[in-house]
């Protein structure tokens, strides 16, 4: 049978739309009741949309240091006073920032992002202290930390070409510190036009009231061009491609092995979302079961639908598993084992209860992730402005029900006849340093 499972129940919430006449786009689901209200505005800019590396979380950053009415860090206190919490994240076609609060704070809120989307505060000094900031990022996360930035940042080298697809998010302390006050009031002029961005509001809010205060705070911003989205769509890859990476802090090795994946508009992007929690999610999974527990291959395993998770860019994308290897284990093993679980999957499918397990994790992890209220609207701007559906944020755990045994299969048959991207780590001995 292929029959949809683990049926959830229809979203009782609805999105309101609302366009200004500069183009912002607005985004509302009410949640009566509520104490809290989540807003988040989404910019269409990411670090695929940028000529300087890091150059767009350098920029995120700036934004939190002073706006057209408000110093370095006010922004921070207002919510901070009012007992809300916030942030900022970049990624890699778009930019969020976010802040949960009381409901009656809703106006602080519209007011402080309206303010830094009208004129941020950019000076010499707040660039050469983010990009320190930034660089002090950098060090804890990925060059003093093992296997930092694997996979994510290492594995679209060996997938993709362009410099849009294949540079990190991150860049160097060096090249940012160069940047200049023109720099950045050029990239904001380009990329932080009302209309190249989605303003969301979750929670206890009335809809009505919600158009009313978005209008009185941000009608003033005027209207203005935004930039072109960057052009990302390349070949299919010739053949097989491998790179391997040695990193001095790794004590074993690790692999990962990426291919390209069907775009988020495709039919068969859900199916894969799924078939990766089908190889990847839980103890039961395929991959788990294969690799830790029967052949001891891996120590760790993973399979990802998307380099940052799914629903998070455009195309293209990478459907991703990533393993690290016990001593004595040679990586090519593990990759080879992992080759043959993907086509063990590709022909013959899921049992009805692994896919069950599988939606249902997904369904589980979703209604999780979306009970706080700020990410909420964080992921309704986000969805709403890179696939106009922000929809997504109530309906996700019924859509992964729809998937079948069938379509899993099929989008597995589908990928396994891709050819792979293959990132390997090599702990450095000591005498190669």
């Amino acid at each position: 049978m292929t029959a949809p499972t683990a049926a959830a129940p229809p979203a009782v919430a609805e999105v309101h739309r609302h366009r200004l006449a500069n183009g912002l786009r607005l985004v509302v689901i009410p949640d009566p009741g509520s104490p809290a209200v989540g807003l988040a505005v989404a910019y269409g800019v990411g670090y695929r949309s940028e000529s300087r590396s890091g150059f767009a979380h350098l920029f995120e950053h700036l934004m939190f240091q002073g706006s057209a009415n408000l110093t370095a860090q006010e922004h921070a206190r207002h919510i901070q006073a009012n007992g809300g919490v916030f942030n900022g994240t970049t990624h890699r076609d778009h930019t969020s920032y976010f802040q949960a609060m009381p409901a009656e704070a809703l106006e602080l809120g519209l007011f402080l992002e309206a303010d830094r989307m009208r004129a941020p505060r950019i000076t010499p000094e707040a660039i050469a202290t983010q990009a320190s900031v930034i660089a002090e990022e950098i060090r804890r996360t990925v060059t003093n930390r093992p296997y930092g930035g694997f996979p994510t940042f290492h594995l679209p080298q060996v997938l993709f070409d362009s410099f849009a697809n294949t540079h990190d998010g991150y860049g160097d302390h060096a090249s940012l510190r160069a940047a200049t006050v023109e720099e950045c009031v050029d990239f904001f002029d380009r990329h932080y036009a009302p209309a190249n961005a989605v303003l969301a509001v979750c929670g206890g809010v009335d809809p009505d009231e919600v158009v009313k205060l978005a209008e009185r705070h941000f009608w003033t911003i005027p209207p203005r061009a935004a930039a072109p989205p960057p052009e990302l769509a390349e070949p299919p890859l010739a053949g097989p491609r491998t790179l391997e990476r040695a990193d001095r802090l790794a004590p074993l090795p690790a692999i990962a092995v990426g291919r390209r994946m069907p775009p988020p508009d495709s039919p068969d992007y859900l199916a894969t979302v799924v078939a990766a929690a089908v190889l990847g999610g839980g103890e039961s999974s395929r991959l788990r079961r294969s690799l830790i527990r029967e052949r001891r291959l891996a120590t760790q395993v993973m399979a990802m639908a998307g380099l940052a998770g799914p629903f998070d860019s455009r195309a293209p994308d990478a459907f991703l598993v990533n393993a690290v290897c016990p001593p004595g284990v040679e990586a090519q093993d593990t990759a080879a084992a992992i080759d043959e679980v993907l086509a063990g999957l590709a022909a013959e499918g899921p049992s009805e209860d692994e896919l069950l397990r599988a939606v249902r994790r997904l369904q589980t992890a979703w209604y999780s992730d979306t009970d706080s209220v700020g990410v909420r609207a964080r992921r309704l701007a986000g969805y709403e402005l890179l696939y106009g559906d922000g929809e997504l944020v109530l309906e996700a755990p019924r859509r992964f029900a729809t998937v079948t045994t069938e379509d899993v299969r099929r989008v597995t048959a589908d990928l396994a006849g891709r050819h792979p991207a293959v990132l390997q780590v090599v702990p450095e001995r000591k005498a190669d340093r």
